[in-house]
């Protein structure tokens, strides 16, 4: 058999298997379809780059962003590390399609490449970034779309919690998952810490590992509804089921503030 008909067979076998299975776009408990989002950071060598960067995506990557019907994109920087110039960005997404299709949009586009001319055109050896690290996730059912919560009462910028939870193997993961859709999220509605996203990581490093996203009007808010998470008699019952036993084997907690 040749190689063109293998890869013809194998080809088919897995059409086969996605049509038995109904795979269609994922959606939530109340028919929402959920979101993917794109979790990047761009890492610079210092303060004069990192001001480059973020007018780059001032002046041209959001606004291209946004003239293809992307919106609820977060900018932020590190609250905590002075000397750590990194950008993050929270892109959501539809569908796999439009994620698919953001690189050659950009590049057709006249007005996005004529802002971002410096941008591209800086040498070699002395780069805006050097890195962009990037991972892509899927939402939760429980909330399958970003969450945006409301501006605090002196208009001062909200803080941001980005969590990371890494699983030693991909049932403690899934486990996890659902344990968050089976009730944590709602108890983390009903204490206050204002969820913005919950992600499955699809691709990225450290997998498997979901992310998610608290918000608060400032550091001892957060700390308060944290407490009352952690009090909570659901998230009390719910810890001590032993199926979401060692499902987390790892965490990153990393504090954010909006660049806007």
């Amino acid at each position: 058999m040749s190689s063109s008909a293998n890869r013809g067979d194998l080809g088919g076998e897995a059409l086969t298997v996605a049509a038995a299975a109904g795979v269609q776009d994922p959606a939530g408990a109340d028919g929402t379809k959920q979101e993917y989002y794109e979790l990047r950071m761009y890492r610079t060598t210092g303060i004069n780059r990192k001001v480059m960067l973020e007018g780059y995506l001032e002046k041209a990557l959001l606004p291209a962003l946004s003239r293809m019907g992307l919106d609820r994109i977060g900018v932020f920087t590190h609250l905590d590390k002075q000397d750590d110039h990194s950008i993050y960005l929270l892109i959501p997404y539809p569908t796999l399609q439009v994620f698919a299709a953001v690189n050659p949009t950009l590049l057709a586009d006249k007005a996005y490449m004529s802002a971002a001319k410096d941008y591209f055109a800086v040498p070699q050896d002395d780069p805006v970034f050097t890195r962009i690290h990037s991972r892509f996730y899927r939402a939760f059912e429980e909330m399958p779309v970003i969450e945006i919560p409301s501006q605090t009462a002196d208009d001062q910028p909200r803080i941001f919690e980005l969590r990371i939870y890494e699983s030693h193997t991909e049932e403690k993961a899934a486990l996890k998952v659902d344990m968050f859709n089976s009730g944590e999220i709602q108890v983390m509605r009903d204490t206050d810490l204002a969820p913005v996203f919950f992600g499955e990581a699809l691709i990225g490093d450290d997998v498997p590992n979901l992310a998610y996203m608290l918000s608060a009007s400032d550091r001892e808010a957060h700390k308060v509804h944290w407490e009352k998470f952690r009090e909570h008699p659901e998230w009390q019952r719910m810890k001590e089921m032993p199926k979401y036993k060692d499902t987390v084997s790892n965490i990153t907690s990393i504090f954010l503030k909006p660049t806007v």
